[in-house]
């Protein structure tokens, strides 16, 4: 089977681009390009807890109303949701309504607010995870890598909710700690430049996964 798909301007886009429309502009500007933002990390691992038996399509065409409802994914303030918030996002149609996925959000946010304390930033724990590239297979043949295991491990120990191995797999293809753009892409190159010149984020003080 190809592992690619003709994009809008006739180059090559990996293929499960075709599943929506909407997932070519994501594909070819977010997907796979490195992150060292605390809010965009913090974000992007509460909707794959929100996708966890969805599709990505689901989240992705509801993501502004989850970012209204959750100011931002300002870690700082969801931390501080209260009951009231729960309830009030319980009623919110424009989210997925659940009542776990809403109350591991603020509970990871509370978990956020302590990394943040120990480590100096999200980022700087999450990047001492990413693979060495030149032991990764084939691109998308697999959801889950021992980085994964390894973080969701971590993660779990250090109380965060909804991070299990393929959850936390695919949250570091989205935010570039692999290039997970099949080998014919042609979006795989612009992602492999930015990787090349992104500053990997110093400091923290856990668990280093070796490379």
């Amino acid at each position: 089977m190809t592992t690619t798909i003709p994009g809008p301007d006739g180059q090559p886009r990996c293929r499960w681009c075709a599943a929506a429309p909407e997932f070519f502009p994501y594909h070819d500007n977010e997907w796979g390009f490195p992150v060292d933002d605390d809010r965009r990390l913090f974000e992007k691992l509460s909707l794959e807890g929100f996708q966890s038996g969805l599709s990505w399509r689901t989240i992705l065409a509801k993501r502004e109303n989850f970012r209204a409802a959750f100011h931002g994914f300002d870690f700082d303030k969801v931390a501080r949701f209260t009951e009231r918030d729960v309830a009030r996002l319980l009623q919110d149609a424009g989210i997925i309504r659940h009542r776990g996925k809403i109350e591991a959000v603020i509970h990871n946010a509370g978990r956020a607010r302590e990394m943040v304390d120990r480590e100096g930033s999200l980022a700087a724990f999450f990047w001492r995870y990413e693979p060495d590239a030149a032991k990764l297979g084939i691109p998308q043949t697999v959801s889950t890598s021992a980085e994964s295991l390894a973080l969701s491990k971590d993660l779990k120990k250090l109380g965060w909710k909804f991070v299990g191995p393929t959850t936390v797999y695919a949250f570091m293809q989205a935010m570039g700690l692999v290039n997970d753009h099949a080998e014919g892409c042609s979006i795989r190159a612009r992602v492999e430049r930015a990787r090349g010149g992104f500053k990997r984020p110093a400091g923290g003080k856990g668990p280093a996964h070796p490379r």
